[in-house]
C-alpha cells in the first residue's frame, strides 16, 4: 500500500497532469484568498488568547490546556460538517454556504474577547469562536479539491501555504502596530479582514460554481458511503492502515507547531525579555522564509515523494529547535524561527494532499479533510498543555529543547511509517 499509487484501498491515483490539464492559477489564487482569509484570525488567535489568558492563570500548563481545548471542537464537528459539504458539492453554491455563514458568526464572539472583563465572559468568547471557526475551517481548505485536479493538488498546496505564511506576516505586523496601543482595535482587524477576503474570493469564484472541477456521478463498482461513521470506518479499519499512521505523524507534529505557536509570545516576554508587542512579533521572519521556500517545497516534494519531504521537514523542524535552545537570545530566536519554519512548510505542503491521495472515492475529499483535523486538532488540543506542562517542571528557558524531544517522536513515527510503506514517497 503506498502513499502515491493508492489504488490499494481502492483509490484511483492521482493523474499526473498534461499539457492540457495545466494548474488553473486563476482558481487557486482565490481558494488561497480564502483560507488566507480563515488563517489571519486564527494565528492573531493564537498568538494574543494565551497573554489575554495570563491575566486570569499563571500556570503555563493550563494556558495551554485551554489553548489546546478550544482545538478539540474541531474532532467533534469536522466529521459531520465535512461530510454534508461533500454532499452539498455539486449544487449550484457548492461548499461555500457554508463557509460564508460560519465567518459571519464566527467574527462576533472574536471581536468580543478584548471586551471580556472577568475569566467567565473571556472563556465564553473564547469557546464560542473556536467551536464555530473549527466547524468550517476544514471545509474551507477543501475548495482546492472542487477547482484544482488531483496531479496538480500538491503544487496548489504550495500556492495556498505561501498565502497562509502571510496570514502569519499579517498577524504579527498586527501584534507589532497596534496591539501596545489598541488591543480592541487590533481584535477587530483580523475578522474584518476575512470577511473581506472571502466575500472577494465567493464573488470571484464561488459564484462561478458551476464551473469547477467535480467528480462524476457514482461509477458502477464505486463504493458509496451513507455517513461519515462509514467514511471514517473504511479509512481506520486495520491498526496497519497507512491512512492511520499518517494521522498519528500528523497529530505529533501539529501538536508541537501549534505549542509553539502558543507559547512563543510568553516566551518572549519570559526569557527574552520583550513586550508583548515585540514579542507577538517573533514569528515574522519564520513566516517570511516560510513564504520564501513553501513554493519550492511543492515543486521538489513531487520528486521527491511527499512522505520523504515530510520527513526531511521534521528533522529540520528539530535542528531548528536545537538552534533556539543553544542560543537564548533575540537573534537566536529568530534564527530558530526561520529553520523551524522551513521544516514546518515541508510537512504542511504534503500532508493533507496524501491524506487525499488515500481516499477511496473523489467524493468523499471533505471527509477525508476531517481526518486530517481530527489528527491536527487533537494534537492542538493536547500539544500546548504537554509542551506546557514540561515548561511547569523545568522553566520557560527549557521551551524549546522539550519541543525537540517531542518532535523527535514524530520523526520516529514517520522513520515507522516509512519502513511500512515501500513506495517512491519513501525514496
Amino acid at each position: 500500500m503506498t502513499f502515491d499509487s493508492p489504488t490499494a484501498t481502492g483509490a484511483a491515483a492521482p493523474a499526473e497532469p498534461t499539457a492540457g490539464e495545466r494548474m488553473n492559477r486563476s482558481a487557486v489564487l482565490w481558494v488561497a484568498m480564502a483560507v488566507f482569509a480563515q488563517e489571519a484570525v486564527w494565528n492573531f488567535y493564537d498568538a494574543q488568547v494565551p497573554e489575554q489568558l495570563r491575566h486570569y492563570f499563571s500556570s503555563a500548563g493550563i494556558i495551554g490546556l485551554i489553548m489546546g481545548l478550544d482545538h478539540s471542537w474541531g474532532i467533534l464537528t469536522q466529521p459531520s460538517v465535512g461530510f454534508y459539504s461533500d454532499r452539498i458539492a455539486r449544487h449550484r453554491a457548492g461548499r461555500w454556504p457554508i463557509v460564508l455563514a460560519g465567518a459571519v458568526i464566527a467574527t462576533v464572539p472574536f471581536v468580543l474577547i478584548p471586551w471580556a472583563t472577568n475569566l467567565p465572559v473571556l472563556l465564553v468568547c473564547v469557546v464560542g469562536f473556536a467551536a464555530i471557526a473549527n466547524a468550517f475551517k476544514g471545509v474551507t481548505e477543501t475548495l482546492v479539491s472542487d477547482y484544482v485536479r488531483p496531479g496538480n493538488r500538491s503544487k496548489a498546496q504550495g500556492f495556498i501555504k505561501a498565502g497562509v505564511s502571510l496570514t502569519i506576516v499579517v498577524s504579527s505586523l498586527i501584534s507589532l502596530l497596534v496591539v501596545d496601543r489598541s488591543l480592541h482595535l487590533a481584535f477587530a482587524v483580523p475578522p474584518l479582514l476575512m470577511l473581506t477576503m472571502l466575500g472577494l474570493s465567493w464573488a470571484f469564484l464561488g459564484r462561478r460554481h458551476s464551473e469547477a472541477v467535480l467528480p462524476e456521478e457514482q461509477a458502477d463498482g464505486e463504493r458509496g458511503f451513507t455517513s461519515p461513521r462509514a467514511v471514517l470506518k473504511d479509512a481506520l479499519r486495520s491498526p496497519s492502515s497507512p491512512t492511520l499512521l499518517l494521522m498519528i505523524g500528523i497529530f505529533c507534529f501539529a501538536g508541537m507547531w501549534s505549542a509553539l505557536r502558543s507559547l512563543t509570545t510568553p516566551y518572549g516576554t519570559q526569557v527574552l525579555g520583550l513586550t508583548r508587542g515585540e514579542a507577538g512579533g517573533l514569528a515574522l521572519p519564520g513566516a517570511v522564509a516560510f513564504l520564501v521556500c513553501v513554493l519550492p517545497i511543492a515543486y521538489l516534494s513531487n520528486r521527491l515523494g511527499q512522505l520523504r519531504a515530510m520527513r526531511h521537514g521534521v528533522a529540520l523542524f528539530i535542528a531548528g529547535l536545537l538552534v533556539g535552545f543553544f542560543w537564548p537570545s533575540v537573534p537566536g530566536t529568530v534564527v530558530s524561527m526561520i529553520i523551524s519554519s522551513v521544516g514546518y512548510a515541508s510537512f504542511a505542503v504534503n500532508a493533507l494532499v496524501a491524506l487525499w491521495n488515500l481516499a477511496p472515492t473523489q467524493k468523499v475529499l471533505g471527509t477525508y479533510t476531517s481526518l486530517y483535523t481530527i489528527a491536527s486538532a487533537s494534537g492542538m488540543a493536547l500539544g500546548p498543555a504537554i509542551l506546557g506542562t514540561t515548561i511547569d517542571l523545568t522553566s520557560w528557558r527549557y521551551m524549546l529543547l522539550n519541543a525537540a524531544v517531542f518532535a523527535a517522536v514524530t520523526f520516529a513515527v514517520f522513520t515507522r511509517l516509512a519502513r511500512r510503506t515501500p513506495s517512491r514517497a519513501t525514496g
